[in-house]
């Protein structure tokens, strides 16, 4: 066998650890995106359960300043998906007013959003910045964010049309 032929051939043996690898990179580095989380979704959705930010209630990163769970008897559905509250004060707020409570970018990666992709963030790693909420995919993510909050918003604005429209509902 001539050494051209051992290379293509060991290439070709490579691909599939080299293509798994690539698929447990985000796991492996920082990435822990909601599990089962839909990233063909206007908002971020567990696709098992319906719920949008995987049952996190959206009020509390506003008024307790953490991210707490809702409860199941305290739910809304609007936007097409069910979001939960922890009492039925933080659900007749986010009713009045959802758009002020709902994370920006549907629950996206404002970072990844600034870079043309989708991925949708996790319910603990978060930032509320000018009474905005944003979900991000990896604590890197969030610190780039921190970093620069105005550049990086300003950029996922102005990506946003772009990558919504790769969404489907």
């Amino acid at each position: 066998m001539t050494a051209a032929r051992r290379r293509r051939k060991s290439w070709r043996l490579a691909a599939p650890f080299l293509l798994a690898m690539a698929g447990l990179w985000p796991g492996l580095f920082g990435g822990i995106a909601p599990l089962g989380a839909a990233t063909t979704e206007q908002i971020v959705a567990n696709p098992h359960t319906g719920l949008a930010i995987d049952g996190y209630d959206p009020v509390a990163y506003f008024t307790d300043a953490a991210a707490k769970l809702g409860r199941s008897e305290f739910e809304l559905r609007h936007a097409g998906v069910t979001w939960r509250f922890r009492n039925v004060g933080n659900r007749a707020a986010f009713a009045a007013n959802p758009n002020v409570f709902m994370p920006r970018f549907g629950g996206y990666d404002p970072t990844a959003i600034a870079r043309g992709a989708s991925a949708p963030g996790h319910p603990e790693l978060w930032v509320v910045t000018e009474n905005r909420l944003y979900l991000f995919y990896s604590a890197a993510a969030r610190d780039t964010f921190k970093a620069a909050p105005d550049s990086v918003i300003e950029e996922a604005e102005r990506v946003w049309p772009t990558v919504r429209h790769t969404l489907t509902p």
